[in-house]
């Protein structure tokens, strides 16, 4: 019989990106010296340009059309934030450098460098894989699931770790929902010191919200056959003392 989690796909940075780009509400630029913070103020078009819609007295609009044509004199930076209040809840940073041209009353921002950072490190991300990737299918939604599963269903949480290495459970003080994607769910494992993550993988991808529940009863029914971490055992004996 195989391994139940041979499924071992995750997001490629490009689509990884996109994603970061697709449920960003915020974003920072800095052009010209200066840094301006915009919230709400950016739309994005099917090929990853960002549309960026400023105050007309905004130093931007100045810089626009100042700035040499094709010479990179922005940068705009996205922050990934985990929905649920974990420790160190910037998931990963993302940042295009390039330049803004005026259209239609807003300032439409072409890219020359992308660079995804993650705690694995940071990737420069080719810019035609970036405009040919699609966001993940459930990125919009996430904080929504993962708000729910958080405070919804905990035991549903505590029975997922029954999935998790006992020794990644190690002197574990909390699990929470970090990330879930089309490939699968992540969980934050708090120590008292420190903290780790570790990816419950799907057997299939999820592209729909019904496949995503599909997925997600799978891997509690594994977990319901699964033995509870010794690990957790003790932080519930412990507890109720």
């Amino acid at each position: 019989m195989g391994d139940r989690h041979s499924w071992t796909a995750a997001p490629a940075a490009a689509e990884r990106a996109r994603s970061v780009l697709a449920a960003a509400w915020s974003c920072a630029v800095t052009a010209d010296g200066g840094r301006e913070e915009f919230v709400g103020a950016h739309t994005v078009t099917e090929d990853g340009r960002v549309i960026l819609c400023v105050p007309e007295d905004s130093t931007l609009v100045a810089a626009a059309i100042c700035a040499p044509r094709g010479e990179p004199s922005a940068v705009l930076e996205f922050a990934d934030v985990a929905p649920v209040p974990v420790r160190n809840r910037i998931r990963a940073r993302l940042w295009l450098a390039g330049w803004f041209t005026p259209k239609d009353g807003d300032l439409e921002f072409h890219a020359t460098r992308i660079v995804l950072r993650e705690p694995s490190g940071a990737v420069v991300v080719d810019l035609d894989e970036f405009a040919a990737a699609a966001p993940d299918p459930l990125a919009t939604a996430e904080s929504g699931l993962l708000t729910h599963l958080a405070d919804a269903h905990p035991d549903a949480v505590e029975r997922l770790t029954r999935l998790v290495p006992h020794d990644s459970l190690h002197g574990a003080v909390r699990v929470q929902p970090l990330a879930v994607d089309r490939h699968g769910l992540t969980l934050r494992i708090e120590r008292a010191r420190s903290n780790g993550d570790v990816r419950l993988t799907f057997h299939k991808p999820a592209d729909t919200m019904a496949q995503l529940t599909e997925r997600m009863h799978s891997l509690l029914s594994q977990a319901g056959t699964a033995s509870c971490p010794r690990a957790l055992q003790r932080q519930r004996t412990d507890g109720d003392g």
